[in-house]
């Protein structure tokens, strides 16, 4: 069979047969891309629904302003408490955080180890050594000053070992 609109447009040696089934394959992807696309716009269409749902113009951008005002809001509040935590830390440095304690007899006859050299240094090992020394007439306490792990005063022998635990900070209640 011979179609003359075949040999005009350069297809005349085709059989309109196989020309008519090609054009219907192709029909057929196109409906199932259109029906693809429709439901993909279909779902669109309900999240857009959804989001609009109840809300004018007007009322979108009220909306949207709180959601920037919240934000805002949210950086502030971030902003205090980075302030309040850096503030927290400074004060951390500066507390007492190694402990070192020697127990022992100030006197032989006591007995109990009831004297003792308490150390209390900071991070940069800056603090204190106290020393209670029990005897039968009465407990008499003294304080150190350490600077850097150091005193500038002549330690006992207790203290020094509470002062080194505590700059050490090893298990101080030994």
């Amino acid at each position: 069979m011979n179609s003359e609109l075949l040999n005009k447009i350069g297809l005349g040696n085709i059989d309109p047969a196989y020309f008519i089934i090609g054009l219907l394959v192709l029909i057929a992807i196109l409906l199932i891309y259109i029906a693809n696309t429709n439901k993909k716009i279909k779902i669109l269409d309900e999240k857009y629904k959804k989001f609009m749902r109840g809300k004018d113009g007007k009322s979108l951008e009220n909306v949207i302003a709180g959601k920037f005002a919240a934000i805002d809001t949210l950086k502030f509040n971030d902003k205090r408490i980075n302030d309040r935590m850096n503030e927290m830390q400074e004060q951390l440095f500066r507390a007492f955080q190694k402990v070192g304690i020697v127990k022992y007899d100030a006197f032989n006859e006591m007995g109990g180890k009831l004297s003792f050299a308490l150390a209390l240094l900071n991070k940069e090992n800056t603090g204190f050594v106290l020393n209670a020394m029990h005897s039968r007439e009465g407990c008499y306490i003294y304080i150190k000053e350490i600077i850097k792990g150091e005193s500038y005063v002549l330690l006992g022998e207790e203290e020094r070992e509470a002062v080194d635990k505590a700059v050490n900070y090893d298990n101080f209640m030994e």
